[in-house]
């Protein structure tokens, strides 16, 4: 899911410096033609595709086991990401040091916590695993205060860690002693919104500054993804019986426009109106998945859920504050900021090696 979101990952992307003409009479480069879709309408479908993800991984459960379903989905994403690298004439990155890199990357960015979504929709509804996937941020400021140096706490993150905590208290009715909630599922669907940042964060110590292309990156990625599922798959799960429509359409839907199709409108969005704004796709995404399942699924919600999820975006908007200078250098350094958010749903969900989707 994927994300991929509030917090950073950075862009491996190498922005091409365009030569001089040799005759100064020479007429400038014809610029890049605008896409024909206006940003703000790729913005909101990009929303909603991650938004219904959390739809999508319940429907596709209904028919295959958990790990089948994340197969699924990471063979439909890298078959787009295929399909786009061939038409732009991409070559997967060279050297296994990266290959090695990008292994990691991918077991904490897409075969984790797609796999553990998968299996928290089997005893939990979408509209929670949604909010659960809104704590990414919050896990993600909290490991980046020990494990990057150049992310220096300030008074206004930590309240805003405090307080998205708060939020995911607030969600899960620690009041009433989280009565009602399946604690396995609920832990499961935590641990996917932890698994983002920490792949996250070992992206960018390890693979910030490769040569190759983001989009590069991210197809080796999702293919090393795919392998890994396609090797534990067969180990605790029998083949299907056969092939029910609806959940494989979810499964096919969620690969293809989730970890596919989104990877791809992202990079976009954040070339067009920078990674701050592309970013702010992260604060819809529980929204939505919360209105698809109520409103489809017909799950019931109840007042905490919504209110603890709006505690946890206000936190997570907190901890994503920065001063003049950490801007500055933000920009300086080509900092990229999503989503993976999910990729990710990811989360994601972003722009660059990290890639995930929402979930």
């Amino acid at each position: 899911m994927v994300a991929l979101a509030i917090v950073e990952p950075m862009s491996t992307a190498t922005t091409p410096q365009t030569a001089p003409p040799a005759n100064p009479s020479a007429p400038a480069p014809t610029p890049a033609a605008r896409p024909a879709l206006d940003w703000r309408i790729r913005f909101g479908v990009l929303s909603l595709i991650w938004g219904f993800s959390f739809l999508l991984i319940k429907v596709g459960t209904e028919g295959y086991a958990p790990f089948q379903v994340t197969l699924g989905r990471l063979l439909s994403g890298t078959a787009v990401l295929a399909v786009a690298m061939a038409v732009r004439r991409e070559r997967l990155p060279r050297g296994a040091r990266t290959w090695g890199h990008l292994a990691v990357a991918a077991f904490f960015l897409n075969a984790l916590p797609f796999s553990l979504f998968a299996h928290a929709e089997l005893t939990i509804p979408s509209t929670l695993a949604g909010v659960c996937n809104a704590a990414s941020p919050l896990w993600g400021m909290a490991l980046s205060l020990v494990a990057l140096s150049e992310d220096r706490p300030t008074r206004r993150r930590v309240a805003g860690l405090g307080l998205g905590f708060l939020g995911v208290l607030t969600v899960l009715g620690a009041w009433q002693g989280f009565s009602g909630l399946d604690f396995g599922g609920t832990a499961m669907a935590l641990l996917a919104s932890l698994s983002y940042p920490i792949g996250w964060i070992y992206v960018r110590r390890t693979l910030a500054g490769n040569g190759s292309s983001t989009l590069a990156l991210t197809g080796g990625q999702l293919f090393l993804g795919t392998v890994q599922l396609a090797l534990v798959t067969p180990l605790f799960t029998s083949a299907p019986a056969g092939f029910p429509l609806l959940p494989t359409l979810a499964v096919v839907a969620l690969g293809a426009l989730g970890t596919g199709l989104a990877v791809l409108m992202q990079y976009g969005l954040v070339e067009e109106v920078g990674p701050t704004t592309a970013q702010m796709v992260t604060y819809l995404i529980p929204v939505i998945a919360t209105a698809a399942g109520v409103v489809v699924l017909g799950e019931r919600l109840s007042w905490n859920t919504p209110v603890g999820a709006l505690v946890v975006l206000a936190g997570a908007a907190l901890t994503q504050t920065r001063t003049r200078s950490g801007r500055a250098s933000g920009v300086r350094t080509g900092a990229g900021a999503r989503t993976g958010a999910r990729t990710g749903t990811g989360a994601g969900a972003g722009a660059g090696a990290g890639a995930t989707d929402h979930p």
